[in-house]
């Protein structure tokens, strides 16, 4: 808005009242179609828009034979309007919950399967978060990192759980295990009784390889610089499948191939040079609508993970 505008700050009962009436002006596209949603005439409207013109300083809309269109600046303070309202929305939702108990949904999503050490502590969090707050209605699914930042982001998710090496404005990271990642092979693929001297760069350059599909941290991509990335998988469930299929190489956690590992049907490859570290990452929003049960998600995982009381 323009330097010379007489809106005061703050801003005063009176601008917000004039600024409702702007945007159901513009959301039912002119004067008249707006009388019966506002309850008052024409006129009144067009005066009540003019004394917000004369406050601003600005011209905010066209109004004539072509009829109603906002300009330029009306423009920018209807998305402005629209976002300082659904501040307000917000506001109103953070103090009606202050002191009551915490109810309605709660949204955890994952990016990555879980192994079972993971799947078990996260039912430890399932259950004290049921036990603390039972009126919760928890929802626990998966989706891809993409989808889980945008959901985050719009207050349509509390807490994500994926690796966050590359991080999204507006979000918190807070590290929530760390692991070593190695090279594999299954049985089935000709690296497997072949002894680690013997597979060269040469070889593993030229050996069809799986990309992980997602950004990675540093040494992890220099890793990757190593091999023929014919693949790609996101998720280690997945990954472990095509592993498993006798064609491909690719990089898994120890603990989401141990089973394989102790049947002999997996085993790694050069473990002292061909690794690099897995972070799984617990992420929200940095100013959430719903503070409280970030909160509360917060406190519990670190109960669990680890082990704070």
């Amino acid at each position: 808005m323009a330097k010379n505008s007489i809106i005061p700050k703050p801003v005063t009962e009176y601008d917000l009242r004039l600024l409702r009436i702007f945007k159901a002006v513009v959301e039912h596209g002119g004067f008249a179609a707006a009388e019966n949603s506002l309850g008052v005439t024409r006129s009144t409207i067009s005066l009540h828009m003019s004394n917000l013109e004369t406050r601003m300083k600005l011209k905010l809309c066209l109004r004539g034979r072509a009829g109603f269109s906002l300009t330029e600046d009306g423009q920018a303070v209807y998305r402005a309007t629209i976002n300082l309202f659904e501040s307000l929305d917000d506001f109103s939702l953070l103090i009606g919950s202050l002191g009551k108990e915490l109810s309605g949904e709660l949204v955890i999503l994952c990016a990555e399967q879980l192994d079972q050490n993971k799947q078990e502590k996260l039912a430890k969090v399932i259950q004290q978060l049921h036990d603390k707050s039972p009126s919760l209605h928890l929802v626990l699914d998966g989706d891809s990192i993409h989808n889980i930042e945008k959901l985050l982001l719009k207050d349509k998710a509390h807490i994500g759980i994926f690796p966050g090496y590359q991080q999204v404005e507006g979000l918190n990271y807070q590290a929530l295990i760390s692991e070593p990642i190695y090279l594999c092979c299954s049985e089935q693929h000709p690296f497997f009784n072949i002894v680690d001297s013997k597979i060269s760069n040469e070889i593993l350059a030229s050996t069809p390889a799986i990309h992980p599909g997602i950004d990675i941290d540093a040494k992890g991509r220099e890793q990757l610089k190593k091999l023929n990335l014919a693949a790609k998988a996101y998720q280690f469930d997945t990954r472990k499948a095509m592993i498993l299929s006798g064609r491909y190489i690719g990089y898994m956690p120890q603990s989401y191939i141990q089973k394989e590992l102790n049947q002999g049907r997996m085993r790694i490859i050069k473990p002292s040079t061909l690794t690099y570290q897995f972070d799984l990452s617990l992420v929200s929003k940095k100013n959430p609508r719903d503070i409280n049960k970030i909160t509360l998600l917060k406190e519990v995982f670190e109960q669990v993970f680890f082990n704070k009381t």
